[in-house]
């Protein structure tokens, strides 16, 4: 960074972490259907992996069902084994160029195995967080050395980074929390 850091795009990369931890926990299924259930679904097609909305179109016809409608009909078989490989616990059911996939209902043990990749995708995004910070941190010794900030200045502006830092994780962990919750209730 040349001379002074700007605090705009720290707190724009920490919403970015927020945005991503959204994504994540979205894909997770929680017992009602949701097309973001989907979304880590890689299909190999014409030669490359491409997500699975490239594809096809998903909808949510049912409360506990899923349905997938394939464009092109010779993407039917890979779009099934890439649904079956994701390790989702899905099954889908060809029905010609359609797929239907049941939700069955998580038990006891799949519930807390999702609660703990929901705090996996918490701690990489709190660790994303504490990069952005730091590099933010670095920015600020580096403008105060080179005379380009007062030491006051430079106070100012890391407390300032901080507390943004800590507001960012606070948020982090409230919809961890709510999605946990969301997660559990039976």
């Amino acid at each position: 960074m040349s001379g002074d850091i700007d605090l705009n795009d720290i707190k724009r990369r920490m919403d970015g972490a927020i945005s991503a931890f959204k994504s994540d926990i979205a894909s997770l299924r929680t017992g009602r259907a949701s097309a973001n259930i989907l979304d880590p679904v890689m299909v190999e097609a014409y030669g490359s992996r491409v997500p699975l909305n490239q594809v096809a179109n998903v909808t949510v016809p049912e409360p506990r069902m899923l349905g997938i409608s394939i464009w092109d009909k010779s993407m039917v078989n890979a779009v099934d084994r890439a649904i079956r490989e994701a390790n989702l616990g899905l099954n889908p059911i060809v029905d010609g160029q359609n797929l239907r996939i049941p939700l069955p209902e998580l038990n006891e043990e799949r519930r807390k195995s999702l609660v703990k990749v929901a705090h996996d995708y918490a701690e990489k995004s709190k660790v994303a967080i504490r990069h952005v910070r730091r590099d933010g941190m670095e920015g600020l010794k580096k403008a105060e050395k080179d005379g380009v900030i007062g030491q006051d200045d430079s106070r100012a502006k890391s407390e300032r980074v901080q507390k943004m830092t800590d507001e960012t994780i606070s948020e982090i962990d409230r919809l961890l929390a709510d999605k946990e919750k969301e997660i559990m209730q039976v």
